[in-house]
């Protein structure tokens, strides 16, 4: 003869199907709470504050040729002074420092030989990207004359 042990199961026990759906229904609402406060903390590890923009100042005129080499930017005055264009100093192939060829009129990787126009735009070469342009402001003094040039980073 057996003895009933608690706990065991038993089909025809009505109360043991109760006690496992409500287990289930505890156990589900469990992992839901959790996911529903755990989403929002993966969501924000991944953000990025992006970086603020680096402004430079590169005071007027410039040499007669035009053309301001920075660090990080090529700047190209118009002419007549009231405007102007910066791109990258970094090419798109891989990633090697580039100069303005002024007799040539255009900008050239000196490890590849990508080449691209003053406004950035490729000509030839491996390189398959234009260069990133920059923002630039143009800075007038009270009587209308330009003072420097601010390139947004």
């Amino acid at each position: 003869m057996e003895t009933p042990t608690h706990g065991a199961t038993d089909p025809s026990d009505p109360t043991m199907g109760r006690r496992d759906l409500l287990k289930r229904w505890l156990q589900w609402a469990a992992a839901a709470g959790t996911a529903l406060i755990l989403y929002p903390l993966i969501r924000f590890s991944g953000h990025r504050i992006p970086p603020k923009p680096r402004l430079v100042e590169v005071p007027a005129p410039l040499p007669l040729s035009g053309v301001h080499t920075g660090h990080d930017f090529l700047l190209f005055a118009t002419p007549e002074g009231e405007g102007a264009t910066a791109v990258s100093r970094i090419c798109t192939h891989l990633g090697c420092r580039i100069n303005y060829q002024e007799d040539k009129q255009y900008i050239e990787c000196p490890c590849h030989h990508s080449r691209f126009t003053p406004d950035g735009k490729r000509i030839a070469g491996p390189a398959e990207k234009n260069l990133p342009q920059y923002k630039v402001a143009v800075k007038k003094d009270g009587e209308g004359r330009v003072t420097a040039y601010v390139v947004h980073l």
